[in-house]
């Protein structure tokens, strides 16, 4: 781990900030985009999330950690989906207790569909900022800062 010193902190706070500001904006942008028809960007994601797992999808407990909203709201989201005919949910057959969403044909379609549109944009707002070193290296990091996340105790995380 590296060393943290008053220098090292206020530079993880400069980067940490300027990591999210970039966001905010993108996600401005990419909210008021005229593409998310039928689905919110929201559902979207929750799609797209779908669309990488294996068919037999995703336990709603997992989809969770992959996904920026509460567990409650989730659900809601997901029984909407459902109604919409782009999930199906059913009852894990390992665990009674949770419930296992997958992707159906028709959200497959909704996800590719709006997932094209949705990258013509990426490509505009993030591809036209940035060369395609600078594109590789942000991957990277992006994909260290993430991945390290596992590995860093929380601070309210009592000790073992």
């Amino acid at each position: 781990m590296p060393s943290v010193s008053p220098s090292s902190t206020e530079l993880a706070v400069d980067a940490w900030e300027a990591l999210f500001r970039s966001q905010v904006s993108l996600m401005r942008r990419f909210t008021a985009d005229d593409i998310w028809d039928p689905i919110s960007l929201r559902e979207y994601d929750v799609l797209f999330t779908l669309s990488k797992c294996p068919e037999s999808g995703l336990r709603l407990h997992d989809l969770n950690h992959e996904i920026l909203l509460s567990q409650p709201s989730l659900s809601r989201m997901c029984e909407r989906l459902e109604k919409l005919g782009y999930v199906a949910r059913q009852q894990d057959p390992d665990d009674k207790r949770g419930t296992v969403v997958a992707l159906t044909d028709e959200g497959l379609a909704v996800q590719r569909s709006i997932g094209l549109k949705h990258a013509a944009r990426i490509r505009r707002y993030v591809g036209e900022a940035l060369d395609d070193e600078e594109l590789t290296l942000l991957e990277r990091l992006c994909t260290k800062l993430r991945l390290a996340q596992v590995d860093i105790r929380d601070v309210n995380q009592k000790r073992e």
